[in-house]
């Protein structure tokens, strides 16, 4: 997932974050594509970076085969 920083000054973007703020929004492109825009918690956030740190992702593998003895 790519992260992309939204100017101050883009209006209609701040206000569509500001509307996601109270509820999930979809966008819907004229091409009739669509999109949700939705807030993310710092929870969330934590849970994709976690995934995405290889190493540890591994580390939680090797743990997982191992058996009690």
């Amino acid at each position: 997932m790519k992260t992309v920083d939204v100017d101050h000054r883009s209006r209609v973007l701040n206000g569509l974050l500001r509307q996601a703020q109270e509820e999930n929004l979809v966008l819907r492109a004229p091409d009739g594509r669509e999109f949700v825009l939705a807030e993310i918690d710092d929870f969330c956030r934590e849970i994709e970076l976690t995934r995405e740190n290889k190493k540890l992702m591994a580390f939680l593998d090797r743990r997982g085969r191992e058996t009690q003895e």
